[in-house]
């Protein structure tokens, strides 16, 4: 279990609420366009990462992982953010937020499962009702920045609407139920990286609304520790 601090942005104005969240699940390879996730899948199996057994996927991983936290610690240099929507299901109603599926690159050839456990999981403070943002969902932007070797530059840019919308994921996650228990969070997938993925000493991470003018965002730093055997 994990209780954070929340600010939700709705119509009504502004609310700050703790929240529990006991279920933590990060939906993979949830691209619309199949034959591009295909080839990237192929891609990766060349790279010794191992094919998913079904696509979308859905790796759970400790609810304990989430944070809010302006820094997180991995072990050795090898691992990198991506930003992903993310939806959590809460007592208040179902909420949106921006997070980053930080993964130990290295780790994902013995077990993606595992490489995802190894790190944890920044997400933005900064939360949305679902059903305000659900109407034109396909417009959100996703975006994010790394500071890499001092120099910070654009590293992920595009609408969600590549991506799988939530309720699809919801319901394949369920097997057909449409609504996510109480407690629980889903990342939402992610965009590609031009240039390949590459470690970074911080990362930011946006949602961008440009019907409703607003964006959720989150900013973290990387302490990488030494791996000693």
């Amino acid at each position: 279990m994990n209780r954070l601090a929340f600010t939700a942005e709705t119509s009504a104005g502004r609310r700050t609420f703790d929240a529990k969240i006991d279920a933590l699940v990060i939906a993979g390879w949830t691209g619309r366009d199949a034959t591009a996730v295909e080839e990237h899948i192929v891609e990766l199996e060349r790279l010794g990462v191992p094919r998913p057994k079904t696509t979308p996927i859905f790796y759970r991983v400790s609810a304990s992982l989430l944070t809010t936290a302006a820094e997180i610690e991995v072990a050795g240099p090898d691992t990198s953010g991506e930003v992903e929507p993310v939806v959590l299901s809460l007592p208040e109603g179902l909420f949106v937020a921006v997070g980053s599926d930080h993964t130990d690159r290295a780790a994902e050839k013995q077990g993606v499962t595992m490489a995802k456990q190894l790190c944890a999981k920044p997400i933005s403070a900064m939360l949305w009702l679902y059903d305000e943002v659900a109407p034109h969902w396909d417009r959100l932007i996703l975006r994010s920045y790394a500071t890499i070797g001092g120099a910070r530059r654009l590293y992920q840019e595009g609408p969600v609407v590549a991506l799988r919308p939530p309720a699809e994921l919801i319901s394949n996650y369920l097997n057909g139920k449409d609504s996510l228990p109480a407690g629980t969070a889903m990342f939402c997938g992610t965009l590609a990286v031009p240039g390949g993925i590459a470690p970074a000493a911080r990362f930011e991470i946006e949602l961008e609304d440009p019907v409703l003018g607003r964006h959720l965002g989150a900013a973290y730093g990387i302490r990488t520790l030494p791996v000693e055997g």
